[in-house]
């Protein structure tokens, strides 16, 4: 899923990398603010190391996606340990949360015919993204601004990261670029596998509410 296809003016914010004991409640405090429902792609020994966070997450409503134990560059793995990547992920977030994701980020997009057929037998849906400001590389608070205000449209699913590093250009970021998106008339809401998108476009109300 690169796109939402949940009507005119309907986004959806990821963020990557986490959980993080220091970003993580920065961007959860921002997301509250505006009332903008997010998904969260977790590594799975983030998970384990920082369960209260990945509790918090939940608990605010937003949605937890699988993004591997490591993140690890599947396309380089075999088989069996790219499932092991997946399904520790999803034993860790199961764990912390009580919840089982129902969908999967690759690492780096890094897609494969091995990642795409273990994501359909445990009935993940695949999600990527349309717009990345490449946060991840620190290019700059206003940098990461123009590139998501630039690029956003209808259906778009935002890249944006909690972990990883030193993520204060992003959560700079996110306290401008949330309010401009809302005064313009976008809509948050959390990508859904393709049978549940009716409920999505339900959600997506106001300022994405949860």
């Amino acid at each position: 899923m690169y796109y939402l296809h949940d009507g005119p003016g309907v986004i959806a914010l990821t963020i990557d990398d986490g959980p993080s004991p220091v970003y993580t409640p920065q961007i959860l405090h921002l997301l509250h603010r505006y009332r903008v429902t997010a998904s969260f792609s977790m590594i799975g020994i983030n998970v384990d190391a920082y369960p209260s966070v990945a509790r918090d997450v939940v608990e605010a409503g937003h949605m937890i996606v699988n993004h591997t134990w490591q993140h690890l560059d599947l396309a380089f793995l075999s088989s069996v340990a790219v499932r092991d990547q997946m399904d520790y992920a999803t034993d860790a977030i199961h764990r912390a949360t009580g919840r089982i994701p129902q969908m999967f980020r690759a690492p780096y997009g890094a897609w494969s015919p091995t990642v795409l057929e273990w994501c359909e037998r445990t009935r993940m849906t695949p999600l990527d993204w349309s717009v990345d400001p490449r946060d991840w590389s620190r290019p700059g608070t206003g940098a990461i601004i123009r590139n998501i205000l630039r690029n956003t449209r209808s259906g778009s699913i935002i890249l944006e990261h909690d972990g990883g590093g030193n993520r204060s250009q992003t959560v700079a970021a996110l306290r401008v670029v949330l309010p401009r998106l809302l005064a313009a008339g976008f809509r948050f809401t959390t990508p859904r596998p393709p049978g549940a998108r009716g409920q999505a476009r339900a959600r997506a109300s106001g300022g994405g509410g949860h």
